[in-house]
């Protein structure tokens, strides 16, 4: 399995940033860590591992970029305000410095976002600012509310990166072309989070998969299952 470690100084984030890249080919997947993980988090955890035999036969190019969330979203040193603000300049790394890089080398115009846990925040709030550049969303026992990181501050800022409270009023045309699948499970923290999601996503009438499996946690086996059935199920 093909294995590169990208690096550069993003502008956006006025730091260095890594990538790390799994694959030669194949529809490309932006995966993020957990919270405050790390770009090597999903490698460790073998969620790699599960979705090895699609990157060794080329259908899939993972990219698993690093978090910034203890500068941002986990950051109790600064105001509320700050981090908020420090997550719009990583959305903004994401956009015009990781999403060009990755058509690029891809040469697919839209992306696959995925992501576990916090992940899954990270990669459902992506997709639904800007679902022009995004085809699929896998998010695995994702949370999605993150008003509770913030100390009960809140501005339009929070309103624009709270995907439970902007989805709602978003009528992007977009919306209606992705392919959606939220995971969970019976035994999940987060399975309400995934119902609330998935009840705002019918009530527009968009069409999505609530993945709820039984006997299942909150935890990397769950989730090493569920990342290898969606990328089967492309």
């Amino acid at each position: 399995m093909k294995e590169e470690l990208q690096k550069w100084h993003s502008t956006a984030l006025g730091r260095d940033m890594e990538t790390l890249v799994f694959g030669h080919d194949g529809q490309p997947i932006i995966l993020f860590p957990t919270s405050m993980g790390r770009y090597y988090e999903n490698k460790d955890f073998k969620l790699i591992d599960a979705a090895q035999n699609f990157i060794n036969e080329g259908k899939v190019k993972i990219y698993c970029p690093d978090s910034i969330d203890a500068w941002s979203w986990y950051n109790k040193n600064i105001h509320p305000a700050e981090r908020v603000k420090n997550h719009i300049c990583y959305d903004k790394f994401l956009l015009e410095e990781l999403l060009p890089l990755v058509q690029k080398e891809t040469g697919k115009a839209k992306v696959i976002m995925a992501g576990c846990s916090f992940g899954g925040y990270h990669a459902a709030n992506f997709t639904f600012r800007h679902p022009w550049a995004v085809s699929h969303l896998f998010s695995m026992s994702g949370a999605f509310d993150i008003k509770n990181r913030l100390d009960g501050f809140y501005n339009n800022d929070v309103y624009f990166n709270n995907p439970v409270d902007y989805l709602p009023n978003n009528i992007n045309p977009e919306l209606w072309q992705l392919k959606i699948v939220l995971g969970t499970g019976d035994r999940d923290i987060c399975r309400a989070d995934n119902e609330r999601l998935s009840e705002i996503l019918l009530q527009k009438n968009i069409n999505h998969w609530l993945d709820l499996r039984a006997n299942a946690d909150h935890d990397w086996p769950i989730w090493r299952d569920m990342f290898a059935e969606y990328i089967y199920q492309l």
